[in-house]
Parts: structure tokens; sequence; C-alpha cells
């Protein structure tokens, strides 16, 4: 069993039934095989907003889970991560 696999099994245990996600990540592959239901993005930094739109708009009881691509992605991903941390928004960023 692959690390990805794991994480997928973790989430879906844990009750996340979606995962956003920025291609190119084991995480999303195995999430979708785990039948999370997987929403592609274009920019890292949108992603993280819808995360944070799910995570608001449920109060906390669904928390927002994005899946990024290591590197420029965590970049890229960097400003929406902030704006979550400054309102106390509950986000789990993969």
């Amino acid at each position: 069993m692959r690390v990805a696999d794991v994480v997928a099994e973790i989430l879906k245990r844990e009750g996340v039934e979606l995962i956003i996600g920025y291609p190119v990540n084991d995480v999303l592959e195995a999430a979708a095989r785990a039948d999370i239901r997987t929403v592609i993005v274009r920019q890292e930094r949108v992603g993280i907003h819808m995360a944070d739109a799910m995570s608001r708009v449920t109060s906390g009881q669904r928390i927002g889970v994005f899946a990024m691509q290591h590197g420029p992605g965590t970049e890229n991903a960097f400003g929406a991560v902030a704006q979550a941390y400054a309102d106390s928004v509950p986000v789990l960023l993969l």
C-alpha cells in the first residue's frame, strides 16, 4: 500500500467527501479510488479559496481539503493560506 492510499483511507474514515486539488498529485488519484469526489482547479490559490469556502459555509463542520503539487504550487497557494490563517478558518492542505 502506498502512502497516498493510506492518506486517502484516513480522509475517507474521517468523513471527507470532497477533495479539491491541482493536477499531478498522487493523493487525488488515491482519493478518487477511495470514492472521495475530486474537483480539479487550474490555480492553487483558487483551490484553497474553495476549501476555505467549504469550511466557512459549514461553520467548520466539514473542513475543506486541498491537495497541491510541491514546489511552485506551495508558493502559488501562499496568499490563500495566509487569508485562511488570518481568519482562523480550518483548512487541510496536502
